[in-house]
């Protein structure tokens, strides 16, 4: 009789948890600095002394990263990663402002070393 009713509670406790589980909400903020950087990467050279159209590369990672930072908590992630790798490479500040409209995007975040990223969201 003891195995049967620590049988009941075990399995009430998974059940319980198991609950838990699907009913959280997803978690804001997936991005990483791992993600963005990989994104970008294929930018870093045009971005300190391009000239002409980025890279399809480029265009192509910074199009992933548009579409990967869709919340305030990624767009703020995303913003901290790439102000702090443009202190860090000093991009060419045209060609990183031009940088969406030759790829044909939108970038939730500017690249910029001076970017204020409490404004974004």
């Amino acid at each position: 009789m003891k195995y049967s009713s620590r049988m009941l509670v075990s399995t009430s406790a998974m059940a319980g948890l198991i609950i838990l589980i699907i009913l959280a909400p997803e978690s804001e903020g997936a991005i990483s600095c791992n993600d963005v950087i990989k994104d970008l990467k294929p930018c870093m050279n045009y971005l300190k002394s391009g000239s002409g159209n980025p890279p399809a590369a480029c265009c192509a990672g910074a199009s992933a990263l548009a579409s990967a930072a869709s919340n305030a908590a990624d767009k703020k992630t995303a913003c901290g990663c790439i102000k702090t790798a443009a202190q860090k490479t000093n991009p060419n500040s045209k060609l990183a402002q031009a940088l969406p409209g030759n790829c044909g995007i939108t970038l939730p975040v500017p690249i910029s070393p001076t970017v204020d990223c409490s404004k974004i969201g």
